[in-house]
This record gives structure tokens, C-alpha cells and sequence, in this order.
């Protein structure tokens, strides 16, 4: 799956290879320590809020919790 942003599919691809070995040759073997990969991320997560404020999608309103609250938009006609 691509990133939101094209420039940031690269980054996307790198971090997620090192999640995956991270996750298979560490976090599997119980070594818990997910820092290796943090440096990544961060790099990869800036420019996905760069893409998001590009395309006017506003970052807070993507956090928001809304599942199981009176604002969880749910399908008409379904009780």
C-alpha cells in the first residue's frame, strides 16, 4: 500500500522493512525495545503530516476518538 503522500512512498517502504525486522527478528524473540525503527518513523510520519496539510486534511480531526461516542457516525436505517 502506498503513502498519502508520493514522496513519502520511499520513506513509507524503508520504514516499513525495518518494522518487519524488527518485529520478526525482535519484538518475536522478546526483545520488546522498538526504538530501532524510531528515527525512521519520525522522518516518515513528518512528511505524511506535510502531505496531509497539502491536501487540507487537518491532522487533530484525524486523531479524534470517535468510536463508541455519541459522534460515531453510524449507517442509516440500522438500529
Amino acid at each position: 500500500m502506498n503513502s498519502i503522500g508520493e514522496a513519502c512512498n520511499d520513506l513509507k517502504k524503508e520504514y516499513d522493512d525495518c518494522f518487519n525486522s524488527w518485529f520478526s527478528d525482535h519484538f518475536l524473540r522478546g526483545r520488546t525495545n522498538d526504538s530501532l525503527c524510531a528515527p525512521l518513523f519520525k522522518v516518515y510520519q513528518d512528511c505524511v503530516k506535510k502531505a496531509m496539510k497539502q491536501q487540507n486534511i487537518d491532522f487533530e480531526e484525524v486523531k479524534k476518538d470517535l468510536l463508541e461516542t455519541p459522534h460515531e457516525k453510524k449507517p442509516q436505517g440500522k438500529s
